[in-house]
């Protein structure tokens, strides 16, 4: 029987595992961007099928997840995608939506977007 010395095949399972190493694909990163690509399509069915899958709620990554720089809700309106949009509206706190924020950015960039009914009505203003 042949034997080698330890280093050299320390050195070859080395050398082969660094060839076969692929980055971790992060499970976050992807829930963003199907949640982007469902609100952006104005599919609300597939979104909610994905956040009772993933067991996340609107209201918990609302700050974390941004869509082309913009928040879930302003995305919604900027895609004119009402159906998804009042499905987040029903879904936030009435505080979150009661700086007015969302609104005024609505009403300066796309005043004629029925979304912007269905968030002051939340909101109470």
């Amino acid at each position: 029987m042949f034997k080698l010395p330890k280093l050299a095949v320390l050195t070859a399972v080395v050398a082969v595992s660094s060839f076969s190493y692929t980055a971790p694909v992060n499970a976050e990163d992807q829930l963003a961007v199907s949640i982007c690509e469902y609100i952006a399509a104005d599919d609300k069915n597939r979104l909610r099928s994905k956040l009772k899958s993933s067991r996340v709620k609107i209201r918990n990554i609302y700050d974390a997840v941004q869509c082309n720089g913009n928040n879930l809700l302003r995305h919604a309106v900027a895609s004119n995608a009402v159906d998804t949009g009042e499905y987040i509206v029903k879904n936030l706190s009435k505080s979150s939506l009661s700086d007015g924020a969302d609104i005024s950015w609505a009403e300066g960039n796309h005043a004629g977007s029925p979304l912007i009914a269905v968030i002051k009505d939340r909101a109470g203003l």
